[in-house]
């Protein structure tokens, strides 16, 4: 009876533990969706491949300031706006997905879901810059394979359809502009209070519970100014609606509570499961996240990996609640790293990999844009990813 009243207790615990995280989680993307469903970004570059190339480029490293939710959607109108004279513009949207909403959010935990969790668990805010070969190597690489493409499809409209394309595109260039400015000093202010609690907050405010409670009370403040200062007439402009932020909110708190039990079990018998090097967290924690959100994958091999450790240092005695303590293991590192690019990565497999994925197929839909369904999609994602994957464990996580 004792027993089982402890197990309880650690139970009640544990689900505390995780009700906490999904509020700090919540808070960060309604945040995020409020902040840069403020800022309208107006006027077209021309729709060439080479200024094509060059917003992708740049929203792979904005995903990591403003989220790939957010960097998908301060982007994905122009990008609409400069290629609405050109026939075939589905793949456009495809690499958007690829680069802007998935891979290009590792390097801070600003970037995706599932790396803000692993700093909720107590990974430090700046780890993630280490990743940043990994990163280079797998945008650098799609942005070339994107610029490829779209030279091929450009080239070919040339020369089937009437007219000069070239000339049709850049009649569509329109100044660039940006209206609700204001809110980039929202946007810093979610930044700041995120990276200041993480790195000085404990010095400053020791107790713990009150220092989440700031956090999170920081980043719905930054929300609600954002909301009272910028003119309704931007959020119009930007299509904005509550039902995104709604749907992810009520989808997570299943999630949360749901993945508790399976956390602790992977944590105690993880070991056991036969997942021991990196090559193998990298393509199964990935390999999850094309199906399942990569937010909890995340969270799923994070506690498999302290498992591992545990079985590998039985004095090790880690715990998934911190995960930073995987960092004090050189194999511990490597899973780390392993499971942070799969998930990132992997979650542009399939549209249900990650959230902005529907978001963008949805959006350049209502333009009038013909994108692939799920197994069309999926064959993009099999033909241009899975080699650029292959590559990536070859070059990083082949025989550690």
């Amino acid at each position: 009876m004792i027993l089982i009243l402890e197990l309880r207790q650690e139970g009640v615990g544990l689900l505390v533990h995780s009700l906490k995280e999904y509020v700090a989680f919540i808070a960060l993307l309604l945040s995020l969706f409020v902040i840069t469903g403020g800022i309208f970004v107006k006027g077209a570059l021309a729709g060439t491949p080479i200024s094509n190339t060059v917003i992708l480029g740049i929203g792979a490293v904005l995903a990591n300031l403003v989220g790939t939710t957010g960097a998908s959607m301060l982007l994905i109108r122009p990008l609409l706006r400069a290629n609405a004279s050109r026939v075939r513009t589905a793949h456009i949207f495809v690499f958007l997905i690829f680069i802007v909403s998935n891979t290009g959010g590792l390097l801070t935990p600003l970037g995706d879901p599932p790396l803000f969790l692993g700093f909720l668990r107590g990974i430090p805010f700046f780890w993630t810059l280490g990743l940043w070969t990994k990163w280079l190597v797998m945008n650098g690489l799609l942005l070339v394979v994107f610029n490829l493409v779209d030279q091929h499809i450009f080239a070919r409209e040339e020369r089937i359809r009437v007219g000069s394309q070239l000339e049709a595109v850049q009649e569509a260039v329109e100044p660039l502009g940006i209206r609700g400015g204001q809110n980039f000093l929202f946007l810093f202010g979610v930044i700041f209070v995120i990276v200041f609690m993480g790195s000085s907050g404990e010095r400053f405010i020791p107790n713990a519970d009150l220092r989440e409670l700031i956090q999170v009370g920081s980043m719905l403040l930054m929300a609600a100014l954002s909301l009272r200062f910028t003119p309704v007439s931007i959020r119009r402009g930007n299509r904005f609606t509550w039902y995104p932020i709604m749907e992810v909110a009520a989808i997570f708190i299943g999630v949360f509570v749901a993945m508790t039990p399976a956390l602790r079990l992977l944590e105690l018998r993880g070991s056991e499961l036969g997942v021991h090097a990196p090559w193998q967290f990298f393509w199964t924690a990935g390999g999850l996240s094309s199906f399942l959100d990569n937010a909890p994958t995340y969270l799923a091999f994070g506690s498999l990996a302290v498992g591992v450790v545990n079985g590998l240092h039985p004095a090790a005695g880690l715990r998934a609640e911190h995960l930073a303590g995987l960092l004090g293991y050189p194999e511990g590192v490597l899973f780390l790293t392993a499971i942070s690019c799969g998930a990132v990565f992997m979650g542009a497999n399939t549209y249900m990999g990650n959230g902005p994925n529907f978001m963008v197929k949805s959006i350049a839909e209502e333009y009038g844009v013909r994108m692939p369904g799920f197994f069309g999609y999926m064959k993009w994602s099999a033909c241009i990813l899975l080699p650029l994957f292959v590559i990536l464990t070859l070059v990083f996580f082949r025989g550690e």
